[in-house]
């Protein structure tokens, strides 16, 4: 299956989860608004999930997928094939379970702690207690949705990504559901909005279950029946750990970072959470779609490319990797930079999120999106690590981005607010690229070809383009912003296709796409 098939499923997928927590965080804005209460609620979100992402996405994908792949893939016969990776999954899934679970414990006793850490001083006693009940409502989905990336692993490594790059729709489509039904409490049950929030709280956990139950079903499908045994430590979940170990100290770093950051929009005031969570909505819809797809889909080639010592093609799958994520993410970190506070307007102004919401908000974005291509890039260099099963470089790198970071913090988050904090994510961010690829040039894993480099210079030229139009049109529909539905739908679809057609039609017409490495992406089998 080709990269940009592979990318297209993933991609796509992740596309529809991603307006679906668009529409989510929409209707969160206008329900619930941006104040204490969503403030608390948004951190208690952003605690089980950067536990995720340490314990699970990051560090455990690194390590598993590949070992998994091993087994069913090396034997010869492929039954003994599965019945390896079956034995190999169901040993991990028993020692992975009980430490989840210790974990949750852990936290669910010392969540009053680990607020009181995060929280502005002097600590407001009411809003303390609402965030400590908000986080240990939701924190055991990180159990459940750890588990769900372990299902997810399993599924990759049969190219079967559909599943797993669809399960967060779930829970998008969950919290909806809840939102809604709030609204409906409040306008005709005289249910406060605390209480709503406390459903909805609520609703993340069960969304949980659910996400679990679908990417089970389909390893019953594909055949690897997990089940649960009495858990050992055998050679292989060892070697699991140690390979998994530095690529979780790695990803710490940038979990960190996410608490650090939390840390500084809780010194800054009422709000500021809120306004970096809807801001960073918009950033992560082109994060996720193009630089969360690319990694998932180059990894396993990548892992084959350099077991078999092909150097051709490994330098070919990862500047191909480099190429579209650029060609898609460039115009995006544009676009959205410019437009920031009218695309904040017409999706999240509202109810109970007001015209000075939506302007601080759009501030934060314009300043966060400039570090998209480098979100994006590092998403995309680091596989070129983890496929040599070196996952202490990506360590080194995050860690000096995280220095940085809250060195800028210190420095900026006085006189700059929220908005320095995002620029101190923006820097971090490029710094991180910047050590990565100077590590991949003097190992001679990769250097970009000039050719590449042309492009991406041509691929400017176009976005710069696409920027001068937008900024002629986006003043032309001012009053249409704030407007009524259909009229914010036609401004927001007109911006969009005045970008597409200058971007698509001058990248073409300066030969910032190659046509042939374009239609080669799209072959069944990688050339």
């Amino acid at each position: 299956m080709s990269l940009l098939k592979n990318v297209g499923t993933i991609g796509g997928l992740t596309m529809v989860s991603r307006i679906a927590g668009m529409a989510r965080e929409m209707i969160f804005s206008r329900v619930l608004g941006a104040n204490a209460v969503t403030d608390a609620w948004f951190q208690a979100f952003i605690i089980p999930n950067v536990f995720r992402r340490l314990f699970a996405e990051g560090a455990f994908s690194a390590a598993f997928v590949p070992m998994f792949s091993k087994r069913l893939h090396g034997p010869e016969n492929m039954e003994q094939g599965l019945e390896d990776a079956r034995s190999f999954s169901n040993a991990v899934l028993s020692v992975f379970l009980p430490v989840l679970i210790a974990l949750c414990a852990l936290f669910e006793l010392a969540m009053p702690g680990v607020i009181w850490v995060l929280a502005d001083k002097p600590v407001d006693p009411q809003n303390f207690a609402i965030a400590v009940d908000f986080a240990r409502i939701m924190f055991p989905y990180i159990v459940l949705v750890s588990l769900v990336t372990l299902f997810t692993g399993m599924l990759n490594s049969v190219s079967r990504f559909a599943p797993g790059a669809s399960f967060p729709i779930i829970l998008n489509l969950v919290l909806i559901g809840a939102l809604l039904g709030g609204e409906w409490l409040i306008d005709n049950r005289g249910y406060d909005m605390v209480e709503v929030t406390y459903g909805v709280a609520w609703a993340v956990t069960f969304g949980g279950v659910i996400q679990l139950a679908w990417l089970y079903y389909w390893t019953r499908v594909e055949g690897f029946r997990p089940r649960l045994m009495w858990p050992q430590i055998t050679p292989e979940v060892k070697r699991l750990s140690i390979i998994a170990l530095p690529a979780a100290i790695g990803g710490g770093a940038y979990q960190i970072n996410t608490l650090v950051q939390l840390y500084f929009l809780n010194q800054i005031g009422s709000g500021s959470v809120s306004y970096m969570n809807y801001a960073d909505r918009l950033n992560q819809l082109p994060l996720g779609i193009i630089g969360i797809a690319l990694s998932t889909a180059i990894l396993p080639t990548l892992s084959r490319f350099v077991g078999s010592k092909n150097t051709e093609g490994a330098d070919r799958i990862q500047s191909d990797a480099i190429e579209l994520s650029m060609l898609l993410t460039i115009p995006a970190a544009v676009a959205l930079a410019i437009c920031a506070t009218p695309f904040v307007t017409m999706i999240f102004q509202g109810g109970r999120f007001d015209l000075a919401d939506a302007a601080a908000t759009g501030e934060v974005l314009a300043a966060l999106v400039l570090g998209l291509p480098a979100f994006v890039l590092v998403k995309v260099l680091v596989p070129n690590f983890y496929a040599r099963s070196d996952t202490r470089t990506p360590v080194y790198a995050a860690f000096i981005s995280l220095t940085v970071f809250v060195a800028l913090n210190f420095a900026v988050m006085t006189e700059y607010g929220v908005v320095g904090v995002a620029y101190a994510s923006v820097v971090g961010a490029w710094i991180n690229v910047i050590f990565l690829y100077i590590v991949l040039v003097k190992r001679g894993y990769y250097a970009i070809p000039l050719p590449l480099v042309g492009r991406i210079a041509r691929q400017l030229v176009a976005a710069a383009a696409m920027g001068a139009a937008l900024w002629f049109a986006r003043d032309l529909l001012t009053g249409w912003f704030s407007a009524g539905l259909f009229a914010r739908l036609g401004a927001l679809l007109t911006l969009v296709a005045a970008a597409a057609v200058v971007y698509f039609g001058v990248a073409f017409a300066v030969g910032a796409i190659d046509r042939q490495r374009i239609a080669a992406l799209t072959k069944k089998k990688a050339p």
